[in-house]
């Protein structure tokens, strides 16, 4: 087992808070799944969670709880008006990133987000901002920003610490005036590094964790670059036996959002095989 793995402190927080309203309250709102792991938002959904994809979905004075990755300020605002209670669930680290993009704008910097545009936690740090910045993926796309006077660079929580380094030396040809907060949470590159040392020892990793999850992607793409066998699978039923054939060590990461539960159906499946 990498080590740490599984839920990080800002999803366990998120689903302790959402499992205690659900328990006290009954049905609760989010716009969006709460964290990015299918499996255990169906468990959820079982216990009273709604899941919507606007805020018009939302029942007027019904309960709402926010996303893990956090919304933008305006949705926010709309959900205060039309919900009775709003359950902030926005992880710390993501917090903290939203308070660095807008501390940034303030000073007059370009936000430049390091991150991929369509996740929703870039969106909600977009949303911090007015819209009033720039996505930066991968290093090509930093090559073609152009020259900017005063740049401010942050990152997804979630990024490759090797990646964010990159683009930030690339980003540095661009401005005479640049400030970066590396806003990558501790959890991330605990887990990264955790993968990467894992990959050391093994004959096969298996990285389990939602396909939609940017933290589970980046430990898939980690492991992958060692050259070790990997595969990246959501629970346990997907796992191909076949591919376990002539591996003697096998490895297992789990994404920031794999609740320990999944994890322990795969060790199962270990054994059992």
């Amino acid at each position: 087992m990498a080590n740490p793995t599984g839920f990080c402190f800002g999803v366990r927080r998120a689903i302790e808070a959402l499992e205690d309203i659900l328990t006290k309250r009954g049905l609760v709102y989010c716009i969006g799944m709460p964290i990015h792991n299918p499996q255990e938002v169906d468990r959820l959904v079982r216990k009273g969670l709604v899941v919507v994809d606007s805020p018009e979905l939302v029942p007027p004075s019904s309960q709402v709880f926010v996303r893990a990755h956090g919304i933008s300020p305006t949705l926010f605002s709309v959900l205060k008006q039309r919900s009775t209670c709003v359950i902030d669930g926005t992880c710390p680290f993501v917090k903290k990133a939203q308070e660095r993009a807008k501390h940034l704008a303030e000073s007059g910097y370009l936000v430049c987000i390091v991150g991929d545009a369509s996740h929703p936690e870039v969106k909600a740090l977009l949303g911090t901002v007015g819209g009033h910045a720039i996505v930066v993926r991968n290093i090509n796309q930093a090559k073609d920003i152009g020259k900017i006077s005063k740049l401010g660079v942050i990152s997804q929580t979630t990024q490759d610490e090797k990646d964010f380094s990159s683009i930030v030396a690339e980003l540095t040809l661009h401005t005479k005036d640049m400030r970066i907060y590396n806003t990558i949470c501790n959890a991330t590159r605990a887990r990264q590094n955790a993968t990467r040392e894992l990959a050391k020892v093994v004959e096969g990793i298996i990285v389990i964790g939602g396909r939609n999850s940017a933290n589970t992607g980046k430990l898939y793409d980690i492991a992958k670059s060692t050259g070790v066998d990997v595969v990246w699978i959501e629970h346990a039923q997907e796992l191909d036996r076949g591919w376990l054939s002539g591996k003697a060590r096998i490895g297992i990461a789990a994404g920031a959002s794999t609740p320990d539960w999944l994890i322990h159906q795969l060790k199962q499946t270990m054994a059992i095989t």
